[in-house]
């Protein structure tokens, strides 16, 4: 059995827009739902949602036989957490507020194994797992980090300061402007349609463009979005599971309830 190829880093690799969805609930029937709607990549978080690494478990599951792509961003930039994640299966990790160079390579170390690819890896070394097919892929840990897609996401002042130095890194593969944290760190908590908001990050993703790296980012307000893609955001997030839910349902009681 091959390495499983990942189509999400290639996409990126080769200038190709990804069109993406976030994803916040624990339910594999709403994951493999959403995995057939017609997006390039899912991003799974367990940052801010009821998710963890093994929870998540089951909606890579859901998502696997669907031409889609899975992301995990753990809670932080946390080595543990990462290899877990890495294990379950999960060839893309995006790895919250990171600041500086310094962190950018811890999160690379956290992803590559001792002796392979670019720096020093930390990854711990197990026989079996679902990341391996449990022993069936041949060299997979020499060849793991072949397919393994690093996002790093700037979401501070002091990471916006640093886009350069972060991009340049070994080991980073991808660069995610965080607009809502970004917003907060600027004096506008809440308020990440601001225009001075949507300014910053479209200056940050023609920043990482110029740097040689894939931006992305992640809004569902039409403004935020089209200035970034116009900036260059080559993997947008363009809406929340739970927003369309909420969304639609205001929708449907608003348009039933003066009718029953």
């Amino acid at each position: 059995m091959d390495l499983p190829r990942n189509a999400f880093k290639a996409a990126l690799n080769e200038g190709r827009a990804q069109l993406g969805l976030w994803c916040t609930l624990n339910e594999p029937s709403a994951a493999e739902m959403l995995a057939g709607a017609g997006f390039d990549w899912l991003m799974f978080d367990t940052e801010h949602s009821a998710l963890d690494p093994l929870t998540a478990l089951p909606l890579l599951q859901a998502a696997a036989p669907y031409p889609v792509s899975a992301v995990l961003r753990p809670g932080e930039l946390d080595a543990a957490q990462i290899k877990k994640m890495l294990d379950l299966g999960a060839q893309n990790i995006l790895v919250p507020m990171v600041d500086d160079a310094e962190q950018a390579a811890r999160a690379a170390a956290a992803v590559a194994y001792p002796g392979t690819g670019e720096g020093a890896g930390i990854r711990g070394v197990s026989g079996a797992t679902r990341a391996n097919r449990w022993g069936a892929v041949p060299d997979y840990h020499r060849r793991a980090r072949e397919e393994i897609c690093l996002i790093v996401q700037v979401e501070t002042l002091a990471a916006v300061d640093r886009i350069e130095e972060i991009c340049a890194t070994p080991g980073v593969d991808a660069v995610f402007v965080g607009p809502a944290d970004l917003a907060a760190a600027m004096g506008f908590p809440g308020e990440a349609t601001r225009p001075e908001v949507i300014a910053a990050c479209a200056d940050a993703i023609r920043r990482i463009r110029a740097a040689g790296k894939p931006a992305g980012t992640l809004s569902a307000a039409p403004a935020y979005l089209e200035a970034c893609i116009a900036a260059g955001s080559l993997f947008t997030a363009v809406g929340v599971d739970m927003g369309l839910l909420r969304a639609g349902a205001l929708a449907a009681a608003k348009t039933w309830r003066d009718r029953i």
